[in-house]
């Protein structure tokens, strides 16, 4: 018998129909649907890249939904329809992107709940000593349901390693850790995600204007890159530059690269608030700049294009911050 041939459908959708009762059925279906990863594309239909996992989880929770009394049906697609692929993905980067956000908010609280004491009680290391713990693992079980490097991971990571740091050395301030001297670089090559949206944007701006005139840029998927001898990463996981405690990648860079120009520090407040979303600095401007951004991921496709058009903004904030005195 002749080996099946490899499925070509990208996609794998569960359609199920579930009954008034038992209410616990509804219950436990939403949680098993949430924790697989998938997404909702219609009432009671759901999505998932397909894969052999996929295929396994959806498998089991149809046996689970038909053996309470409810009706599900997997199937294969190559398309979603009315939805194009990047519309599917998109559902995923917010879904994801929530979980991230929550993680981080979660960590942000873990980490004032240790106080600003020098030395931590028995008491407060243990419940912090428990908590790494559990955001590591809920790190990592967000990570791998992240089929499309959904942007945020960032966030979460560095705060994790803050709040392990704290745990280490209880007066340890990650706000206070005198900045390295610059590097100078010239010509290097710069690898960050694909899909660049506000702080890689940014990024990639203060990087050619201050950085490194001669930059060039690369944009590679999210997931199992390994970089070339030479190449700087920047706002990718384990990157070179990128979030460090609650610093945003464009924050990191201004820092270690000594851009102490006052021009500079306010775009990357708006920078912060837009990708960290936690309003430490509240500058008017700040949903403006996010609308025009948004404008230009949702116009661009290309990432070069996202970082030409979003280079003349930030040149055009710049020149205006500058001249103000900011």
């Amino acid at each position: 018998m002749a080996a099946k041939e490899p499925s070509t459908a990208r996609w794998l959708l569960l359609i199920h129909q579930l009954p008034p009762s038992p209410a616990y059925l509804r219950v436990k279906t939403g949680r098993q649907l949430q924790k697989v990863g998938a997404v909702a594309v219609k009432n009671s239909v759901y999505v998932l890249p397909n894969t052999e996992s996929a295929a396994e989880s959806f498998a089991w929770l149809s046996k689970e939904i038909t053996g309470g009394g409810g009706e599900a049906t997997v199937c294969e697609s190559s398309f979603v329809s009315g939805m194009s692929d990047e519309a599917l993905q998109a559902l995923f980067h917010e879904a994801r992107g929530k979980d991230y956000s929550e993680l981080a908010d979660e960590i942000r609280a873990a980490h004032k709940s240790l106080g600003k004491a020098r030395h931590l009680d028995d008491a407060r290391r243990a419940a912090g000593t428990a908590a790494l713990a559990r955001f590591r693992r809920r790190l990592a079980e967000t990570a791998d349901l992240d089929f499309f490097g959904a942007p945020g991971r960032e966030t979460p990571a560095s705060l994790l390693a803050a709040f392990e740091e704290r745990l280490r050395d209880p007066a340890a301030d990650e706000g206070a850790q005198p900045a390295a001297p610059p590097r100078t670089i010239k010509g290097g090559v710069w690898v960050t995600r694909k899909g660049v949206h506000v702080d890689r944007i940014a990024s990639a701006w203060l990087i050619k204007r201050f950085i490194d005139a001669d930059a060039t840029l690369k944009f590679v998927p999210t997931k199992g890159y390994v970089p070339a001898d030479g190449e700087l990463r920047f706002d990718m996981f384990e990157a070179e530059y990128t979030h460090e405690g609650d610093r945003c990648t464009f924050e990191v860079l201004a820092r270690r690269f000594a851009v102490a120009d006052p021009a500079v520090a306010a775009i990357a407040e708006v920078v912060h608030d837009i990708d960290v979303r936690d309003g430490k600095f509240g500058r008017p401007e700040t949903a403006g700049v996010e609308r025009l951004v948004n404008g230009i991921a949702l116009t661009q496709a290309d990432d070069h294009a996202r970082i030409a058009l979003g280079g003349q903004l930030f040149d055009a904030l710049y020149e205006a911050w500058r001249r103000k005195k900011t």
